[in-house]
């Protein structure tokens, strides 16, 4: 147990962010990563894997509300929804909050982030208990190239950077993996980095995602932990151009969203320039 601590993530050995840790909560290895969580002053609790920051209670809500809200205010169904990763829970919560949602299929590599989320970081976790959710401990990349073609509507990929574990998240069989398992018209969203911290991360993903898509368009937010860079998501269908909102399903979330809305929906796509040329 520490007190008065601190928890640094370092990006590429040159620059690094800190949060000043309180206490720390859970400090465990699983044959995968090094999982902790911290309680900090600033940030409330933190989950941290293999040193490197996945998410706060404090600004969380940025982050799950842009990888899932998008997709689903506008994909042309959303009943059937995988999410690979996500084993903080917060993901699955935006997802079933949406009563259109009849199942979600939790895909997680590692037992030990669940665990440790249920048990020490409650207020991200809301939905285990809905009988929506089935929670599976399973490699991401083998459930996707196993579900039957056709067979899903979203896929969400609430994944940490492609190193380690999620390596295999990030190149093009598993993107055409995902395509296959989407029905006609479904969405693909995932978190794809920040453009500012690592453009060839980037730029990479952008480009080994349209081997597979027709449509594929980053997006972008601030999401404070994260360096305090601009960090993006991206979009994918196999449509030209990504579909239209749709108002009917902002308007059942629109009193649980702290960040998302309407008009955040188109703002969010608009690239600034330095991205622009970085993606030419």
């Amino acid at each position: 147990m520490t007190f008065d601590a601190w928890a640094s993530e370092t990006f590429d050995d040159s620059f690094r962010i800190s949060v000043k840790v309180r206490q720390t909560l859970f400090a465990e290895s699983s044959p995968y990563q090094k999982v902790e969580v911290f309680d900090t002053e600033r940030w409330g609790r933190v989950l941290m894997i293999d040193g490197l920051f996945m998410t706060s209670e404090r600004d969380e809500f940025v982050y799950h509300e842009l990888l899932t809200h998008p997709a689903l205010c506008s994909a042309p169904a959303i009943s059937r929804v995988v999410i690979i990763g996500g084993g903080d829970g917060g993901c699955a919560r935006e997802v079933l909050r949406h009563p259109e949602v009849q199942s979600v299929s939790l895909v997680e590599i590692d037992r030990l982030v669940v665990e440790a989320s249920q048990k020490f970081l409650p207020s991200i976790g809301t939905a285990w208990d809905d009988p929506r959710l089935e929670v599976r401990i399973e490699d991401g990349v083998e459930y996707i190239a196993n579900l039957p073609p056709a067979s899903t509507d979203v896929i969400l990929l609430d994944s940490s950077d492609p190193v380690g574990p999620a390596e295999g998240l990030f190149n093009a069989t598993f993107f055409a993996a995902c395509r296959r398992a989407l029905k006609p018209g479904g969405v693909l969203a995932l978190q794809s980095g920040s453009p500012f911290l690592m453009p060839k991360t980037f730029r990479d993903t952008q480009r080994v995602i349209a081997e597979s898509f027709g449509c594929v368009e980053p997006y972008f937010a601030n999401v404070p932990l994260y360096g305090s860079a601009i960090w993006s998501w991206t979009y994918a269908s196999d449509q030209a151009t990504r579909y239209p909102k749709i108002a009917q399903r902002w308007g059942s979330i629109a009193e649980t969203c702290k960040y998302y809305n309407l008009d955040i929906h188109d703002a969010v796509f608009a690239a600034p320039t330095y991205v622009r040329r970085l993606l030419r």
